[in-house]
């Protein structure tokens, strides 16, 4: 394989400028021989990492995320799913307990025995539990505390939330209510009005988002100020966490747009910028094709989600070619080959992302990492596999798993209220994602895939292995099948089956 070219370089030497060199030089060591025949995935050692961390217990230098309890556990439990390994009953007991021991007596879930609610632990705690716990005492979805869990995160006058009492406004607030609000049954007409406006308003000229806006108020000679539309500033520059928060949120708020009056003037985007940003973000052949998360900023593995994910979102709002669609037919190995080439790389080089994080991403020593030489962390093993997953796999809104999901709804629409009918819309627009079959393409062996097809009970002299399509959830980076489980009990639904791989 020919050594790529380097990053054009203006001889104006900058701190910036330094750290791309270097790491240019550093990546140029970890290029495959062969660009279809990249390092395998290392599963048993990432398993070895995540069991060590689990069981035994983090390394001293995760005193510092004591905050972020909750996060750590949904790291590593989601780093399972999503190479296919599930976790024996006592385990999960284990798991179920601590995460209860997080909640507060007001609502909401703290980053710790005893810490204040925020959203952010909030958000980790509900995705853990939707991923170990169960109906029934001790399962841990019958004991999470509903009626409180966002009584003291009202929303501000302009459609953000505060992330915990007197603390700060925040888009990755608003995106980790929104998924708990859904996989919950706890959504609201009240609770998303403006909130479309808040995150239009986050959008920056880059094209990507920023943390938050700054609100503008006009005084008023009674009463409290009038919030005006505009000027509406964004703060901060274009991020790659805060996009993909914001464009999930955008994705989730769609059934509820979709109910407002079509006299009521509905905000917008601006999807010819962001898409050029995204395009932008992805790293050049000597960067081996990473994502990085801002501009003039070194590549990231954890941006392979952040920026790779964005892309799926992206299809189902019909931005970009989604190329799903719904088939009867089981394709062979050399119909799968050929469906990936009708799929359109124009944009994103799917292969590319898969080869900076096999390569580049794997820690010799088991777990994965920003890139060479950091060391592997709990949070970059997590967004490295969920960007492979997205890289690997074409999932989109399936029209019949749609109809399939309304077929099986129990509150007959035409008696419906409005609130109804935005549960009954969330929930079917949430449940409606789907694998399109045969356009999987996974660079290297087969043993690279991140689509479940085994389940394994470790420490457990028991083995349940089950054929079954399980793919990431674009929106909520929870496996298919955990989705439906915890949405399934909190709206009291039945989902239909999917068709299983024979």
């Amino acid at each position: 394989m020919a050594q790529p070219r380097r990053s054009p370089h203006d001889y104006y030497e900058t701190e910036t400028t330094d750290h791309q060199a270097e790491t240019e030089i550093i990546l140029l060591k970890h290029i495959p021989l062969s660009p279809d025949s990249p390092s395998p995935l290392q599963r048993d050692a990432h398993l070895q990492f995540l069991i060590r961390n689990l069981i035994q217990g983090l390394p001293s230098r995760y005193i510092s995320q004591d905050a972020s309890q909750p996060w750590l556990l949904f790291w590593t439990l989601q780093s399972f799913s999503l190479m296919g390994v599930a976790i024996d009953p006592n385990n999960k007991q284990k798991a179920i307990d601590t995460i209860m021991a997080w909640q507060h007596p007001k609502g909401g879930f703290g980053g710790g025995p005893g810490q204040a609610a925020h959203l952010l632990p909030t958000y980790a705690a509900v995705s853990a539990l939707a991923i170990v716990g169960r109906p029934g005492p001790g399962g841990g979805w019958d004991q999470i505390d509903r009626r409180v869990i966002f009584d003291h995160r009202k929303g501000v006058p302009d459609g953000a939330f505060l992330v915990a009492h007197h603390a700060e406004v925040d888009v990755r607030g608003t995106y980790c209510l929104l998924v708990t609000a859904h996989l919950l049954d706890m959504l609201t007409l009240e609770l998303l009005e403006g909130v479309p406006n808040f995150i239009k308003s986050c959008q920056t000229y880059e094209g990507g988002f920023s943390s938050a806006s700054q609100p503008y108020f006009s005084p008023e000679p009674e009463g409290p100020p009038t919030l005006l539309d505009s000027p509406r500033p964004p703060l901060g520059e274009a991020h790659g966490g805060y996009t993909f928060c914001s464009l999930a949120s955008w994705v989730m708020l769609q059934p509820y747009l979709s109910l407002q009056e079509p006299s009521v003037q509905q905000p917008s985007l601006n999807f010819k910028t962001l898409l050029r940003w995204l395009v932008q973000m992805q790293g050049s052949e000597i960067e081996l094709g990473g994502f990085k998360g801002r501009t003039n900023k070194l590549v990231d593995g954890c941006y392979s989600w952040w920026v790779g994910g964005c892309f799926a979102l992206l299809s189902s709002l019909g931005i970009i070619g989604s190329h799903g669609h719904d088939h009867d037919h089981e394709p062979t190995v050399h119909q799968e080959d050929e469906a990936w080439d009708d799929i359109d790389d124009s944009l994103w080089d799917r292969a590319a992302l898969q080869r900076y994080i096999l390569c580049a991403g794997q820690h010799p020593a088991g777990g994965l990492r920003d890139k060479p030489p950091k060391p592997a962390d709990s949070y970059h093993t997590l967004y490295c596999l969920a960007g492979l997953s997205t890289a690997q796999h074409n999932v989109f809104l399936s029209s019949t798993r749609r109809d399939a999901i309304l077929g099986c709804w129990k509150i007959p629409p035409a008696s419906e209220s409005t609130q109804d009918q935005l549960r009954r819309a969330c929930f079917t627009h949430s449940l409606s994602w789907t694998e399109e079959e045969g356009t999987s393409h996974i660079l290297g062996s087969q043993n690279n895939r991140m689509v479940l097809f085994t389940v394994v009970f470790f420490t457990s002299d028991v083995a349940d292995r089950a054929s079954m399509q399980n793919a990431t959830h674009p929106v909520f980076n929870l496996t298919m099948t955990h989705t439906e489980g915890i949405m399934a009990h909190f709206y009291k639904q039945t989902i239909p089956p999917r068709s299983k791989r024979k």
